[in-house]
């Protein structure tokens, strides 16, 4: 069954188990994941109230840094009034906060007090070791929320502790916006060899550097934040394009010949969002080896792995010289990422099933 079939069945049954007035609370700023989440609840039929986090952005490029550190007292108010008086309108039956970071308890306790459930989905690690100032509030209410959404293995023990409740979700693609090339794209249409989309975390400048100046590779770069860490000469040389969303992160992975793939580790990553949205795209995907990447995709048949940078050079090398090889496991890649539900309509149908499980056993309020 293809993605649609697979994702289709998940969702009539959602649809026909519940459908709750849904307050949806993130940045939908385009090009943002959380904006293509907010739009695959649409497409499942439900009832979906924006509340945008991306309308509180400061005109000063300083106070958004500030609020980002120390998110609490006046540089948080207005939103978390603003929210309330969303909450008190719209009257929703499940609030779906996108990483709240700018919530205060008592906000939380308003919400909990009005009947709505609470779901966290946050794609970002609180408990990792980077210790950012952004996790202020977050460590306040995360215990106060109905359900969080788990990525990575590494969180259910901590969950579980607690005793929260969760759900082991997968980081999903979005499939009006990851989706293979015209039938008849080839080699022709690409117009780079090896391929990152991205940005600078952990090792990957010195990594990607070596590869291109030791390893003497063709390999291009684009994202946001390279010039922080490459000098002007190699950020001319290496370097096209920053960031790119939507149409134009999408055709730059048609027009790569190889797509590297790493796991953020101050994020304890054991997977790579940028994974599936390759693989959708029908990319060919080399990917750091991880336990998490190995079981979502099988080497040499559906994507390829590394564990060091001279076995990453070397497939770099041999798959360069092997198209069809290439062309096959992208193929079957793609079709992997679809038949096994990695789409964002699958997860968040699972998402709506488990907080409708959750609210027949609370008895919290019942949905026609």
């Amino acid at each position: 069954m293809g993605a649609t079939g697979f994702s289709g069945e998940l969702a009539r049954t959602a649809h026909q188990a519940m459908k709750p007035r849904i307050l949806y609370v993130g940045s939908l700023s385009p090009g943002g994941t959380s904006l293509y989440r907010f739009r695959s609840l649409e497409r499942l039929d439900q009832t979906v109230i924006p509340f945008d986090l991306a309308r509180y952005a400061f005109r000063w490029g300083k106070l958004n840094a500030l609020r980002l550190r120390f998110p609490m007292g006046p540089l948080i108010a207005k939103i978390n009034a603003d929210f309330l008086r969303a909450v008190t309108n719209e009257k929703p039956d499940l609030v779906w906060f996108d990483k709240p970071i700018f919530f205060t308890p008592s906000t939380i306790r308003r919400v909990k007090d009005a009947g709505a459930q609470t779901v966290c989905y946050n794609q970002d690690n609180p408990f990792g070791p980077c210790n950012e100032g952004c996790w202020h509030q977050f460590f306040k209410i995360y215990r106060m929320l109905d359900l969080h959404c788990l990525f990575r293995n590494v969180d259910i023990p901590r969950y579980r502790g607690w005793n929260l409740n969760y759900i082991k979700i997968q980081l999903s693609y979005d499939p009006r916006e990851h989706f293979p090339p015209p039938a008849d794209w080839s080699d022709a249409d690409r117009t780079r060899e090896a391929s990152y989309i991205g940005s600078p975390y952990d090792d990957r400048p010195r990594f990607l550097r070596s590869l291109i100046q030791d390893f003497n590779l063709p390999v291009t770069i684009s994202g946001p934040r390279w010039e922080k860490v490459f000098s002007r000469n190699e950020l001319e040389s290496y370097t096209r394009g920053g960031m790119l969303k939507d149409a134009a992160y999408r055709e730059n992975i048609w027009k790569s010949k190889i797509n590297l793939s790493f796991v953020t580790q101050f994020n304890e990553e054991d997977v790579a969002h940028k994974a599936f949205e390759i693989a959708a795209c029908r990319g060919f995907l080399l990917a750091l080896r991880t336990p998490g990447h190995q079981a979502c995709f099988e080497e040499g048949r559906e994507a390829e792995f590394f564990s060091s940078i001279d076995e990453c050079a070397d497939k770099i090398r041999y798959y360069l010289d092997h198209s069809a090889e290439r062309e096959e496991i992208a193929a079957r890649g793609c079709e992997r990422a679809a038949r096994s539900g990695y789409d964002n309509e699958t997860q968040l149908s699972r998402v709506l099933q488990k907080l409708h499980q959750l609210r027949e056993l609370s008895g919290q309020f019942s949905v026609d």
